[in-house]
């Protein structure tokens, strides 16, 4: 026994060449990268969602705010809130953050696999991917469209490219992803580019390297016809497929909430964004590689979706970055600039690897343990949460009901579940009209007087330097029960 662990330890030192360390390497820097303290507040109603769903069963109707309770709401989520669930159980806000980097880095591994060249420019590629798609990445049910989407590109992929038909599985993922996110329109979004583009070029350039011909389309279409099918198998039938379509024709989105708005490129964190579509743009150009249709149709779509709104970043992230290796890896062996790979390794090399790639793996843990220990978790959440806020109310409950920023509903849902809530980031439920009346009243609006009256109104938990607030300060009728750097509260004198 012992002999036999030695040789294997000898095997797998043989084997551990500069090439594989690398690999391990930058996959070990993703998920530091993308282990992060969770302070997205849409993250809390989807792990409220998700304990009301373990507790009470399927949800069908609001059981969270007092302005719709009752009002049929479709849940689209609930198989990825469960999860959320599960994993604040076990692991609180540790095991979201480990959550995210997990899913945000297996995706990384399937856009790798996708990717061309060496392992090097491999991993360029993959860290301006993930600075790109980075933006996405938070512990909510959209980090699993994320992971998801990376897996149906990669069967496109391989399909297209390899020859190798995995095609079968993509129903069957997608009956899944129709359990955990409405995301799951992205699936389709590159099914129907993959489609566009081999129709393109079996007209344009049937005998170009990678057309699929029309036997290779009717199949396409045929799974992306089953897949269409397979969403229907969820509590809510029929009514999933609206909801995508449901939540982009709500105006209030782009009005108010900053995902759903064009990037803002005076915002450092976007700057990957720009140099990811100039770098596809520019290698596409410099190399004598044709850009295929497909190719084409995935990167320009995924742009413009992106321009429109910077949610769909991560989506132009794992389409572009493969696209963006077949190029430069092709200007690469033009120029004869590319290094062989070391297939072959000598002890000592072998060695050096090993602790390199020991350091670096013990490097990324302890920063991922540094970043999310509590004593660092704690002042980053109270800095945009309403943390002060809520341990006022819970030491001095207030009567009446609850005027709310639409920013914090998901969190005080969570943390004060006998309080409903005025309205939270559920937009598929309020709608276009509630929103935009709830932003009127948060600012200051004209009516904001006939609305807190309207809906009975005791106190209100608001941004400190918002314009209801500044409305509140000077109205009879009301007092200052609490301030903090981030939220004020005002209650009602009766």
């Amino acid at each position: 026994m012992a002999q036999s662990s030695v040789l294997k330890s000898q095997s797998f030192l043989r084997s551990l060449t500069i090439e594989r360390a690398a690999a391990i390497i930058i996959f070990a820097l993703l998920f530091a990268l993308a282990a992060r303290v969770p302070v997205d507040t849409d993250t809390w109603w989807h792990i409220r969602s998700g304990e009301w769903t373990l507790t009470h069963g399927m949800i069908h109707t609001d059981p969270f705010s007092f302005t719709f309770n009752g009002q049929s709401w479709i849940n689209h989520s609930w198989g990825a809130q469960i999860i959320l669930y599960g994993v604040w159980q076990i692991g609180g806000m540790f095991g979201l953050a480990v959550y995210m980097a997990g899913l945000a880095t297996a995706g990384m591994c399937f856009i790798y696999r996708m990717s061309a060249g060496n392992t090097y420019l491999r991993a360029f590629a993959l860290i301006v991917g993930a600075a790109t798609a980075a933006v996405f990445w938070s512990p909510r049910p959209q980090m699993l469209s994320f992971f998801l989407s990376t897996v149906i590109l990669y069967l496109l992929f391989l399909h297209k490219r390899k020859r190798i038909d995995r095609l079968w599985l993509i129903p069957i993922l997608m009956a899944i992803w129709g359990n955990l996110h409405a995301g799951f329109s992205i699936g389709f979004i590159f099914m129907g580019g993959v489609i566009a583009g081999a129709i393109l070029e079996q007209i344009l350039a049937p005998k170009a390297e990678y057309a699929v011909g029309w036997r290779g389309i009717r199949k396409l279409i045929l799974i992306a016809l089953i897949s269409g099918a397979a969403l229907i198998i969820n509590p809510y039938g029929l009514q999933m497929l609206a909801v995508p379509f449901q939540t982009v024709s709500i105006g209030a989105l782009r009005a108010y909430i900053q995902e759903w708005n064009s990037p803002n490129f005076q915002e450092r964190q976007t700057w990957a964004f720009i140099g990811l579509l100039l770098g596809v743009l520019g290698a596409a150009g410099a190399s004598k590689l044709r850009l295929t249709w497909t190719d084409f149709i995935l990167v320009a779509g995924t742009a413009f979706m992106a321009l429109l709104a910077g949610r769909n970043i991560a989506v132009f992230a794992v389409a572009a970055t493969p696209v963006l290796t077949f190029h430069l890896d092709s200007i690469l062996q033009e120029r004869g600039w590319t290094l062989r790979p070391v297939t072959r390794t000598t002890p000592l090399m072998a060695r050096l690897n090993l602790l390199l790639v020991i350091v670096v793996l013990l490097g990324s843990a302890a920063k991922v343990l540094l970043v999310l220990d509590d004593r660092t978790v704690d002042p980053v959440v109270r800095a945009v949460l309403p943390v002060e806020a809520v341990e006022y109310l819970q030491d001095n409950p207030p009567t009446g009901n609850m005027f709310n920023s639409y920013n914090w509903g998901g969190y005080l849902m969570w943390a004060l579940p006998d309080q409903p809530v005025f309205v939270d980031g559920r937009t598929d439920l309020y709608g276009d009209d509630f929103l935009q009346r709830w932003l009127h009243t948060a600012t200051g609006g004209d009516e904001w007087r006939a609305v807190l009256d309207e809906y009975d109104i005791g106190f209100t938990v608001i941004e400190a330097g918002g314009g209801l607030a500044a409305r509140l300060a000077e109205e009879p009728g009301w007092r200052e029960a609490h301030r903090d750097d981030l939220a004020v509260i005002y209650v009602r004198e009766s």
